[in-house]
């Protein structure tokens, strides 16, 4: 029998962490007008943490055998909550357009809805391309978040850009991939 990794260890406190972080975070990022460079910069502070703690929770769990139900529950809703609330949060703001936040979120819940689908036949694990997505959403996300202008700005919808890229080619990679081991594998019995 394969002993079962407590529910309470410091993978799944990094990720419960991160979740308490997303309403300090929003609540930051909106103080005066939204617009206020210390505050802004304080919220890239919280954005950022939160974002390293989703590197260290999942190195964490799988390195030290602390892989539980609820850190693979949790974890990735932790990650859309940060990243979903900021994204709004930049649009209700007019720092960033809604089509890309739109756009993201519309993708992100497609591919969870996708892996509940298919659920029954097997788990649709996160690929490099995913990975590549989820880092440089997140870089992206922090500049925008970041009082920056002139050249850093430009930059900063550089990286935007390939995000929205890659959210739409990852995403068009997961249906794709799923489909096809729709075809190939038979329900799992349970």
């Amino acid at each position: 029998m394969v002993p079962r990794a407590r529910v309470a260890n410091v993978a799944n406190a990094l990720t419960a962490f991160r979740m308490l972080l997303v309403p300090v975070f929003l609540v930051v990022m909106f103080v005066g007008d939204g617009h206020e460079t210390y505050w802004r910069t304080v919220a890239f502070i919280i954005f950022a943490v939160a974002v390293i703690t989703d590197h260290f929770d999942g190195a964490l769990a799988r390195s030290y055998g602390m892989v539980t139900e609820f850190g693979t529950l949790a974890d990735p809703i932790a990650d859309k909550a940060l990243i979903g609330s900021a994204l709004v949060g930049l649009s209700v703001l007019g720092d960033l357009p809604w089509w890309v936040t739109v756009l993201i979120l519309v993708r992100e819940v497609a591919v969870t809805v996708l892996r509940l689908v298919v659920l029954r036949r097997g788990v649709i694990p996160a690929s490099r391309g995913g990975k590549l997505k989820t880092l440089v959403q997140a870089v992206a996300i922090g500049l925008f978040v970041m009082p920056l202008s002139g050249a850093w700005l430009t930059t900063a919808w550089v990286i935007m850009l390939v995000a929205v890229v890659l959210t739409v080619v990852t995403g068009v990679d997961y249906f794709v991939s799923a489909f096809r081991d729709w075809r190939a594998r038979p329900a799992r019995q349970g």
